[in-house]
């Protein structure tokens, strides 16, 4: 586990109450992946709050990456559901939880917000 990553779950809690909106309630499991070993993380998620601990346990859904297709996705470089489409990563169980815990991912570099850019453009026109 890159200490990227650990940096990552730690600041889940803090970050639940701006990142997290009504519909997450229930446990994603996320199993990393690197070098023939497994390392298993479950977020418990409620609207406006985080539980993170590490082992398995009963989870809603469970989420498999490489430690590597993680690390890429915790800092904006990759796509959660992108992964998960082109088959770089799996998922089962509830859908809700993975699309509530890919708000927790950031936006990749040099992103903007479109209505941003429309504003500035219009802005411009005048």
């Amino acid at each position: 586990m890159t200490e990227a990553a650990e940096r990552f779950f730690e600041a889940l809690p803090s970050r639940a109450p701006d990142v997290l909106g009504g519909l997450a309630d229930g446990t994603l499991q996320i199993d990393l992946g690197e070098d023939h070993r497994t390392e298993h993380w479950l977020v418990r998620m409620r609207p406006g709050c985080v539980e993170v601990s590490r082992g398995r346990g009963p989870a809603d859904a469970i989420w498999y990456s490489s430690a590597a297709l993680f690390d890429r996705l915790i800092t904006g470089e990759a796509q959660g559901v992108a992964a998960v489409l082109r088959n770089e990563s799996t998922f089962s169980g509830n859908v809700v939880l993975f699309l509530a815990f890919r708000r927790f991912f950031p936006n990749p570099p040099g992103t903007r917000d479109p209505r941003e850019t429309a504003r500035r453009a219009a802005g411009r026109l005048r």
